[in-house]
């Protein structure tokens, strides 16, 4: 007698409704992704934006406060610590823009701890930021420009487009190079 075997018959796999199912939960989980880090992107830009502005009021209550600018100040007990002093010009230029932040920390209108050598803050890129008397490129004329290092050409072109004439070398915000998509900008500047 021959010993048959049952054939077997049972569908092992998935089904097409399935696999649809499952590409779709992939497609969202990675659309929230790129979205997240959309997200996170449009923060720092808005919070290199907003350290400008944070720091452009830090200057100025200074400057309302002590009738000199942070840095330039020349008067020993401007601000109450100790500080370098300045020479008094009415330009952040030379050495004193290391002293900038160290004056504004001191006279309690900034965070951090500040050295009046290397240590200066930092924007939401990793970078330094520094305000100084300099004529950037294509700006005319030399006034008090914030400078935020080695930045995204494209934060630079968005910050940019939002506040000034998206041509990276005129108006009041310009830039060291042309803000070529997936390059980095060695200096953004804003006019103080």
């Amino acid at each position: 007698m021959m010993n048959l075997k049952k054939i077997r018959t049972s569908k092992d796999g998935f089904t097409l409704v399935e696999i649809a199912i499952v590409m779709v939960i992939i497609g969202l989980l990675i659309g929230g992704v790129l979205k997240g880090q959309a997200m996170v992107q449009n923060a720092k830009v808005k919070r290199v934006a907003k350290q400008a502005d944070e720091l452009r009021a830090a200057v100025m209550a200074f400057y309302d406060k002590y009738g000199m600018y942070p840095g330039d100040e020349n008067i020993a007990a401007i601000p109450p610590g100790t500080d370098g002093e300045g020479n008094g010009s009415g330009q952040i230029t030379g050495g004193e823009v290391n002293e900038v932040f160290r004056d504004l920390q001191l006279a309690g209108l900034i965070s951090g701890v500040y050295n009046g050598t290397t240590d200066l803050p930092r924007h939401a890129f990793g970078d330094v930021v520094m305000l100084s008397w300099v004529n950037p490129p294509g700006a005319g004329t030399a006034q008090h420009y914030l400078r935020f290092d080695n930045l995204p050409a494209d934060v630079c072109l968005e910050l940019d487009t939002k506040y000034d004439n998206s041509t990276w070398n005129t108006g009041s915000i310009v830039g060291n190079a042309a803000y070529t998509s997936g390059t980095t900008v060695g200096q953004l500047y804003m006019l103080f």
